[in-house]
């Protein structure tokens, strides 16, 4: 998974706990994520289908972050797990568009960071299932920066969007 051409995190450390129960994934995570830095991100593998929420809850609760899922082979899930969080975000507006297909959150998105000065952040979320794609070829297209991306409770993505600077170049489309 990439956002706005910058890799995901690599881990530190990785865990394979498939066919492990919750709440097993989630002990075995919490072991492993505690022997890490601030900053440090766990891979952990994962083939219980209760596993993306209680991280998604748990991660919330811990002050830690749950960065990216990704699909693997035979039923099993990669979660990115931060262990802190990501610098402090300072969000200038929020548009919870949970619900809404595309292109309504992009068109959203771009009306409302219309009415934002350069730099300040707009929180987008949104379970709309290729906005995480759409998205990095907007940024591409519009000059504008996604600084970082979360995930959120019932399969929504958190995306938080920096409008460019009005000297920065849009790429051509």
């Amino acid at each position: 998974m990439t956002y706005n051409s910058r890799p995901c995190p690599e881990p530190a450390a990785m865990v394979d706990l498939s066919g492990l129960g919750c709440p097993g994934t989630l002990l075995g995570a919490r072991h492993i994520l505690d022997a890490l830095r601030e900053g440090q991100v766990l891979l952990l593998l994962s083939d219980c289908a209760g596993t993306r929420d209680d991280l998604v809850a748990w991660a919330r609760q811990t002050g830690n972050e749950l960065i990216a899922c990704e699909p693997r082979e035979r039923g099993v899930t990669g979660y990115r797990l931060r262990r802190g969080r990501s610098q402090a975000m300072d969000v200038s507006a929020r548009l919870d568009l949970r619900g809404s297909l595309e292109p309504a959150p992009i068109v959203e998105a771009n009306q409302r960071l219309k009415g934002m000065r350069a730099g300040e952040v707009l929180e987008l979320v949104s379970d709309c299932r290729g906005i995480q794609d759409d998205l990095a070829g907007w940024a591409r297209v519009t000059g504008n920066e996604i600084v970082a991306m979360a995930e959120a409770e019932a399969g929504a993505r958190e995306f938080y969007l920096r409008k460019r600077s009005p000297g920065a170049a849009a790429a051509s489309p």
